[in-house]
């Protein structure tokens, strides 16, 4: 059977990198690390063709070769996923679509035309599918009922079926699940709050994988909380550093975990020693009442300040999320995000309006509280989106301090500052790679920032300050500053993207608000007239 994987388009976002990819002439920044993942789960005597549509479409070659489709996306990916459905049904091809999307809310893709739902986790549901296919039936809904899968079944991704010199990262994942709460998280719905991991034998055979098909760039940990399960992650990183050092520590790694990793330092020395160099955490926000609110107990602990400060002297770039728009926020949220910020010297810290994912403790308390809004329980986790919901203060105050506080951000010269101050507290590498001549593209890259913020921008003066400082200070991070320095491309052009979609969805919520008020306003009038 000759299987036709199609992976749907992403907007552009904050992780999308673009301007930044281009520089180094790669497409996307990270890979379907799923869909490769499915493909290893069903028969190996089936033949298979990945489609990334954010590198390439398919063809009408590619559409005539298929017995059948596979799509798998998640929340933002809709609109290319429901049309990906009805290109296939347009065509006579049966099609089955699974992924965090469609398992959360699978109406649309019912209403589209899906032949198969292939719901929650594959190790379980593909197998079902496969049985259904071999009975030769032509539909079918499967789901694994709450059965969580023993991942340490989960075969090896098919990397082979990708086009490595299109992603900027790769992907890999050892665990799933998270052990906290927090009221607005749909991972733990999705995966639950027992973290379930691979064993270190299988993830390095992995990276073996990915070593002998010649990757030698920057591996994403793609585990929504890298340390949910520390003993079992401690187990990894113990027999992952000494393969990396064999081998000349050909990765670079990065990840996410929860913030409590400050307060555990022999889990960043194991993370430093294996070659982690950058870590994503979720502040949401400095207010500890919110953080309370939205039950992110994990946080209120101890000093975030503090731990991004323990994080990124132990040698790890802290990427941090923030959120604006939690029940009982008080005025002035984004600016306390903007100061946060800048004490810290986070570079990138991605803030998004609080939406309410399906499913989830706050999804659930808002429905019964009448607060969700109407056709938009499904939400949208794109930075370019108004809350899915009735906020307990003016909207239109949240979405003006969302816009100043993301534009403010990444006012070239503020977001330059932070990336300097950063990288010239992180602690060195421990260990040396070895020299690697950079390529024609990564020197076209250099010579771009170069001109760009080294000479035509007013940050030029700033620019070649901090170069000359780093170089003289912690010349060791040269190359993770000048990564950040071309970053700032895409942000540059994203801010104005943010700010041109919330201001035209604000306008429009202001023009009916002020219809509705119009409208009542006229019932009014015309009852006292009666009376």
């Amino acid at each position: 059977m000759r299987i036709l994987l199609l992976y749907p388009l992403f907007p552009k976002s904050f992780w999308s990198f673009d301007k930044a990819l281009e520089l180094v002439g790669r497409k996307v920044a990270m890979p379907p690390l799923g869909m490769i993942t499915v493909a290893a789960i069903l028969p190996q005597t089936w033949e298979f063709r990945l489609i990334d549509r954010n590198v390439r479409f398919e063809t009408e070659a590619d559409w005539n070769w298929a017995d059948l489709v596979i799509i798998s996306g998640m929340i933002v990916q809709k609109p290319d996923l429901l049309h990906l459905i009805g290109e296939a049904k347009q065509r006579g091809k049966p099609v089955a679509v699974g992924g965090p999307y469609v398992t959360s809310v699978p109406e649309a893709a019912q209403a589209a035309g899906v032949d198969f739902l292939i719901l929650d986790e594959g190790e379980i549901t593909l197998p079902l599918f496969v049985e259904a296919i071999a009975r030769g039936e032509t539909s079918g809904i499967f789901r694994s009922n709450g059965v969580k899968p023993d991942v340490t079944t989960t075969p090896i991704p098919r990397y082979d079926l990708l086009d490595l010199n299109a992603y900027g990262d790769m992907s890999v994942q050892f665990s799933r699940g998270c052990p906290f709460q927090c009221e607005f998280c749909d991972i733990i719905v999705l995966y639950g709050r027992k973290p379930r991991t691979k064993t270190p034998a299988q993830l390095i055979a992995e990276l073996q994988t990915l070593y002998d098909l010649g990757w030698r760039r920057t591996i994403f940990m793609v585990d929504d909380n890298f340390i949910g399960n520390k003993r079992n992650v401690k187990l990894l990183l113990r027999e992952l550093g000494p393969w990396m050092a064999e081998k000349g520590y050909p990765f670079r790694f990065s990840t996410e975990a929860s913030v409590d990793l400050a307060q555990d330092q022999e889990l960043l020395d194991l993370m430093i020693a294996a070659n982690f160099t950058a870590v994503f955490v979720g502040i949401e926000t400095p207010d500890t009442d919110s953080l309370t609110m939205t039950q992110k107990f994990q946080n209120t602990r101890n000093s975030l300040l503090d731990a991004v400060d323990t994080i990124n002297r132990a040698g790890l770039r802290v990427m941090a999320g923030f959120i604006i728009g939690f029940d009982g926020e008080k005025l002035g949220a984004g600016d306390r995000i903007i100061q946060f910020a800048e004490a810290t010297a986070i570079p990138h810290a991605m803030v998004s309006m609080l939406q309410a994912l399906p499913n989830t403790a706050l999804w659930h308390r808002l429905t019964k509280e009448g607060r969700l809004l109407e056709g938009n329980g499904e939400a949208n986790i794109h930075q370019g989106t108004l809350t899915n919901f009735i906020p307990t203060r003016p909207l239109e105050d949240i979405a003006h301090e969302y816009v100043k506080c993301f534009w403010e951000l990444y006012e070239p010269k503020r977001y330059l500052g932070r990336v300097y101050r950063h990288c010239l507290t992180m602690k060195p590498r421990p260990h040396k790679k070895a020299f690697k001549m950079p390529g024609l593209p990564e020197i076209r890259a250099i010579l771009t920032i170069v001109w760009r913020q080294g000479i035509k921008r007013d940050t030029r003066w700033q620019f070649w300050y901090q170069i000359f400082s780093i170089l003289r200070h912690n010349p060791r991070v040269f190359e993770s500053y000048i990564t950040n320095c071309a970053h700032l491309e895409h942000f540059i052009e994203y801010r104005q993207i943010v700010r041109n979609e919330i201001e035209g969805q604000l306008d429009q919520y202001l023009a009916v608000k002020a219809d509705v008020q119009s409208s009542v306003r006229q019932m009014e009038l015309t009852a006292a007239t009666r009376n």
